[in-house]
């Protein structure tokens, strides 16, 4: 998913004529700590709660307040991905997005991009989760794929986690599956020399190698 479809239509954009009381209300109202400010097509950064509460008069114009993160936005066309990737490493509650021409078409609340990617990832989807241990070299998703779904299951999502730097054998491969009962997956997976780390399900796991794994299913209600 880009992040021109992203853009949530309700969130309103601050104008530098816009007073620190109004840009309060409207915080309040829509329930963020933080609007974008644009001044007719042109993004000029971030207000912030925060900050504004420090204002003494609520009459002042946005136009004279600090503001944050004005050369932190993303292009219509980028990956939802990277917006995340620019939420979490600024600590951003909106992103502004700008078209091809440099134009501010909207903004994407970092709430909503939250839900968004947990549906991507299919976390409300019941099944299994299992993270392995997995060395980088040996990695090949191909392989891990075709034997979990010789089992008639399938991998709803998943994500690799390199390991610290000399250490590629303390890599993770965490997949979220469409079926509780794993236990011929990890049965299987085990018997080609995977290791399991951990595996959380709804219906109980008998591993080959459950007792050296040291308690290897958890359980989570969903």
């Amino acid at each position: 998913m880009l992040a021109a479809e992203l853009i949530d239509p309700m969130l309103p954009a601050l104008k530098p004529s816009d007073s620190v009381g109004q840009a309060l209300d409207w915080m309040q109202e829509h329930r963020v700590g933080q609007l974008v400010l644009a001044d007719q097509g042109e993004y000029r950064g971030v207000i912030s709660e925060e900050l504004l509460m420090d204002v003494a008069d609520d009459e002042q114009l946005l136009a004279d307040t600090m503001r944050l993160f004005e050369k932190a936005y993303v292009a219509d066309d980028q990956h939802m991905y990277e917006v995340m990737g620019l939420a979490i490493q600024n600590r951003m509650e909106v992103v502004a997005v700008l078209n091809e021409s440099r134009e501010f078409i909207g903004t994407i609340s970092a709430s909503e991009l939250l839900k968004q990617f947990a549906q991507e990832l299919g976390v409300q989807e019941t099944g299994a989760i299992l993270i392995l241990n997995i060395n980088e070299r040996d990695y090949s998703m191909a392989e891990i794929s075709r034997l979990i779904e010789s089992n008639q299951v399938k991998i709803v999502s998943s994500y690799f986690s390199s390991a610290a730097y000399g250490m590629p054998d303390r890599s993770k491969l965490t997949l979220k599956l469409n079926r509780r009962d794993i236990g011929p997956v990890i049965s299987t997976l085990e018997r080609f020399g995977y290791k399991i780390e951990a595996a959380f399900a709804n219906a109980p796991v008998e591993s080959i190698d459950q007792e050296r794994l040291d308690s290897l299913l958890r359980y989570l209600n969903t």
